[in-house]
């Protein structure tokens, strides 16, 4: 949790001088996501639409220790390096898990890169997840890589 503490502001910080605005480098992308298990949204299939330059869909659909989907709204900014942005949004989700039903809201900050020469996207968040159902559990260690396959 101090790594936590530390890292997100100096990411944050980095992420607000080094933005710049202009058009995302695809329009639509599929793959996989490579989490822990801890939350809801870990391991599973990712699909990250643009409806506008800077503003994102993603729905995940996840098995880890649950079985779970959710979606998410995301806004894109650019840094000054071609190909890299970084992102903020939030969303919902639902899981389920031996008889129990997860649901609540989840944020998400994280950096999205997308190869000038190949249909390849990486994408590195952090998704801090807050159970409200079946009782309120916050899950702060939300980790995870995304590789997905991009379309124009």
């Amino acid at each position: 949790m101090k790594r936590i503490s530390i890292t997100l502001p100096v990411i944050l910080l980095i992420m607000l001088v080094s933005q710049r605005a202009s058009a995302q480098d695809y329009r639509l992308a599929a793959g996989v996501r490579l989490g822990n298990t801890s939350p809801t949204l870990s391991n599973g299939i990712s699909v990250k639409y643009f409806a506008t330059d800077k503003t994102a869909l993603e729905g995940i659909v996840a098995w880890g220790n649950r079985f779970g989907f959710g979606g998410l709204l995301e806004v894109h900014n650019k840094f000054t390096t071609p190909g890299l942005s970084w992102f903020i949004g939030g969303g919902a989700y639902v899981g389920f898990q031996d008889g129990d039903t997860y649901l609540g809201p989840t944020g998400v900050v994280g950096l999205d890169y997308k190869f000038t020469n190949a249909p390849v996207n990486l994408s590195l968040d952090w998704k801090p997840e807050l159970d409200i159902l079946p009782e309120i559990n916050f899950i702060p260690d939300a980790f995870a890589l995304t590789i997905r396959f991009t379309l124009k």
